[in-house]
């Protein structure tokens, strides 16, 4: 290493030995950080951290560093990840439901993403069959073994935090379609919500997946209306974080048309980039300009070329693109940007 980055572990022959380390073992790419995440390693032994905290650390490393590998060769498969009930029976109308929603997704060349246990979790994986499906399981006492449908495949992950199973789920899905469920589903949709909410994750599509007769979500919804909107604790522009339906095709459209022209963002200095498939003529960005002037901090919404963090990480610089200051709040709003960009 040319250079030693700033983080070190305060002696400088050990920081030194892990330049040399990274030299012989010959890697050219993001060495600075591979350099701190072995400094990070040798300060918690060097603090006395307490072993069952290295435990930790030890095992959520390896499962992420596990799970990269696994997902590595699917980059650009688009992938939808479906939450709901591991206790729905097959036959059940939600079981089919989901069933018939992964198998949309895969005629659509989207994969599949769940949990990998029973009910709604199999149903996904069913429809779309193991060859489009990914099985993000986690190990429990009363519910460890993957489902038959995904229990053989090199795409089955096993985690043995919800941390980092989250994590995984959150970073390589484009799309979530969620059904009926217990705890653990309210769980997984709320944090979803939470995280878009506040920009700790990237906006995508969330739709709201009930079977015919079903009044699951739209109760859910009523109580989200009364109570947190009612009292002020969402605003109004969060609601359109969701999509509610009880039919499979329109579950399917939402999800594939929030890519229709939108493809991605990227805070680049003090400006979000937005990335698109075609190019927005100058009317349309005027119009963006004035329908959401109240989440752009400074100046206005404009065309511009790839930037040169874009540039040098070779970061989608085929793609047209705009770019504004925007206020970092306004994460719901942004959402519905995104719709006025694909209308």
């Amino acid at each position: 290493m040319d250079k030693l980055p700033r983080y070190r572990t305060g002696k400088p022959a050990l920081d030194q030995r892990i330049a040399d380390l990274i030299d012989e073992a010959a890697l050219t790419a993001d060495t600075d950080l591979t350099f701190e995440m072995v400094v990070s390693a040798l300060r918690l032994g060097l603090e006395d951290v307490d072993r069952a905290d290295l435990k930790l650390v030890n095992a959520a490393l390896k499962e992420l560093r596990y799970a990269f590998h696994v997902f590595a060769p699917y980059r650009g498969v688009p992938k939808c990840t479906i939450f709901g009930s591991a206790r729905i029976k097959p036959g059940d109308p939600a079981y089919e439901c989901a069933k018939q929603f992964g198998a949309e997704m895969a005629e659509r060349d989207w994969m599949v993403m769940t949990g990998a246990g029973p009910g709604i979790m199999a149903a996904g994986l069913e429809g779309a069959g193991a060859e489009n499906s990914f099985g993000i399981n986690i190990m429990l006492p009363f519910e460890a073994s993957a489902n038959e449908v995904i229990a053989d495949d090199p795409k089955l992950i096993n985690f043995r935090y919800f941390f980092t199973r989250k994590v995984t789920f959150m970073k390589e899905s484009q799309g979530y379609a969620i059904l009926p469920g217990g705890f653990g589903t309210m769980d997984e949709a709320f944090e979803l919500l939470t995280l878009m909410q506040t920009g700790k994750t990237f906006l995508a599509p969330v739709v709201l997946l009930d079977p015919v007769g079903s009044t699951y979500w739209e109760r859910w919804r009523q109580f989200v209306v009364d109570e947190l909107l009612g009292d002020g604790l969402i605003s109004e522009a969060d609601m359109g974080l969701i999509h509610i339906t009880n039919n499979v095709t329109d579950a399917a459209d939402e999800i594939s048309r929030f890519y229709r022209n939108y493809h991605s963002s990227r805070a680049v200095g003090q400006r979000l980039v937005m990335r698109m498939q075609n190019e927005l003529s100058d009317d349309v960005i005027a119009t963006l300009n004035d329908e959401f002037g109240d989440i752009i901090e400074e100046g206005q919404i404009e065309r511009i070329d790839a930037t040169d963090s874009e540039i040098r990480d070779d970061d989608h610089i085929d793609l047209h693109r705009i770019a504004f200051r925007f206020n970092r709040h306004g994460y719901a709003r942004l959402r519905l940007l995104v719709d006025a960009i694909n209308a």
